[in-house]
């Protein structure tokens, strides 16, 4: 069972899904800054994935169902100047996707990669069991560059699939 949530009479796209306790209380036990990002995402929505400029990672999680899609934007001088997500999954992932999409925004895609899912986690505060919704924006992150790289020089495959068709 899964929820859209509604913020200001539109939908939002990110999902929540029930814990073991259902919906009620979704924010109990949540640090105030995973809470913020819950309950105001940030950047959801999607951009144009067939646009040359535009890259779109998607990522998952196995262990706990989440899924998270990240799109960046980028200029014609390596600035990401747009972010976007789509999250179905727990408040912690929302608040991972969120932050990921402020702070990519504005950098370059060199900065970008450097962002880790520890300086992610330590932001929103979150706990051992919480740390693969991190993860997840880190992988969403590098996984949306990598698309955007492609884009920009097709007959340049990435060494995984070169190996594969071999």
């Amino acid at each position: 069972m899964a929820a859209l949530r509604v913020t200001g009479g539109r939908a939002a796209a990110a999902l929540l899904r029930p814990g073991p306790m259902g919906l009620a209380g979704p924010t109990a036990g949540y640090h105030k800054k995973v809470v913020d990002h819950y309950e105001n995402p940030r950047n959801v929505g999607s951009l144009d994935k067939s646009a040359k400029n535009v890259g779109t990672g998607l990522v998952g999680a196995p262990a706990c169902g989440d899924v998270m899609k990240l799109q960046v934007e980028v200029d014609k001088n390596g600035k990401i100047i747009d972010a976007r997500f789509k999250t179905f999954g727990c408040g912690s992932a929302i608040a991972s996707s969120s932050l990921a999409t402020e702070w990519i925004k504005g950098k370059t895609v060199d900065e970008a990669l450097k962002i880790r899912n520890t300086d992610i986690a330590k932001e929103l505060c979150l706990p051992p069991v919480k740390l693969h919704c991190s993860m997840l924006a880190e992988d969403a992150i590098k996984a949306a560059l990598a698309d955007y790289k492609l884009k920009q020089d097709p007959k340049k495959e990435e060494p995984e699939k070169k190996a594969a068709k071999a």
